[in-house]
């Protein structure tokens, strides 16, 4: 484990704030304030500065961010090379993701690797993928199942390895009697003119439908919100619109709708990644995470692809 006081460092860049940074980490601000300036004094730089109403991070503290990278990049390899060493996985593993993901992907896989490895214990929690970011970088979890949106940090990050792990097709839910139900086939451009049902902005589901409607040529019409499969689905049951759920969502089979499979290039899809830490995808035990999550999500979505 590298020096707590430069993950310290890395939220406040992230966050841009003490405050807010201090908000992620679960400290009180006057925490994170007293733990920069020892650091600081330590090495003798000042590495935050007042500007305005805000903070700016020095050079001396950039020079020690890009450092930091590096330093969790080798001890992460570490810890894997230490891992491939042999013998039964034990110890603690933390994986976080979205709703879905937390309900349908991780506690299966998370039975799979519990039951293949008696001594490993596995721990999860439910989280948005912009939360997931902030608990793999202060290391509360190891591994991370997320939803690509327009706020994930680039591929090109230099703190963590994001890889494919699924598509996840989005289906068109419709009230059972609607048009639609009699087509063969159903593009999303059909439903250009449905009044819609969306999550609040600023949600990954909210983004995932409009990113959806953008790419099929139209803005959607939203009539409703809502951040539950259950609620939107009461909703589209009763005749307020229609939604977009994805494949690995399961509604209740007593709901009065129709759940449509889209056509059409490009076809609706979520993308989940699989995200760690840069350097620890290697580890023994993230390793077989990922194989576990990945079987489980080959079961739920036989027509899906990687």
């Amino acid at each position: 484990m590298i020096d707590s006081r430069l993950r310290i460092l890395q939220m406040v860049d992230e966050h841009g704030t003490v405050t807010a940074a201090a908000r992620a980490l679960h400290y009180t601000p006057s925490a994170v304030s007293y733990q920069l300036r020892q650091l600081a004094a330590e090495l003798d730089v000042r590495l935050i500065v007042q500007q305005g109403r805000g903070i700016r991070l020095t050079h001396a503290a950039r020079v020690l961010l890009r450092h930091t990278e590096r330093l969790q990049e080798q001890w992460e390899c570490a810890r894997a090379e230490l891992g491939a060493l042999g013998g039964e996985l034990t110890g603690q593993i933390t994986l976080c993701g979205f709703s879905t993901a937390a309900s349908h992907l991780l506690p299966p896989a998370a039975a799979g690797l519990r039951d293949a490895h008696p001594q490993l214990t596995v721990r999860i929690i439910e989280a948005e993928p912009d939360r997931c970011f902030d608990l793999l970088l202060s290391e509360e979890a190891d591994l991370a199942l997320l939803v690509v949106t327009a706020d994930s940090p680039p591929m090109t990050d230099g703190r963590f390895d994001q890889r494919p792990l699924l598509d996840d097709p989005l289906d068109l839910v419709v009230p059972q009697d609607h048009p639609l139900t009699g087509r063969r086939r159903v593009t999303l451009a059909d439903a250009a003119r449905e009044e819609w049902i969306v999550g609040r902005p600023g949600t990954t589901y909210h983004q995932l439908v409009l990113a959806a409607c953008m790419s099929a040529g139209f803005t959607p019409y939203i009539a409703h919100y809502a951040d539950e499969w259950d609620t939107g689905t009461a909703l589209v049951a009763h005749g307020f619109g229609v939604i977009l759920v994805p494949r690995l969502a399961r509604l209740r089979e007593d709901s009065a709708v129709a759940r449509l499979p889209l056509h059409g290039e490009p076809a609706p899809a979520r993308r989940i990644m699989a995200v760690t830490r840069l350097g620890a995808r290697e580890i023994p035990v993230l390793d077989r995470a990922v194989e576990t999550i990945t079987a489980t999500a080959a079961e739920l979505l036989p027509q899906g692809g990687r």
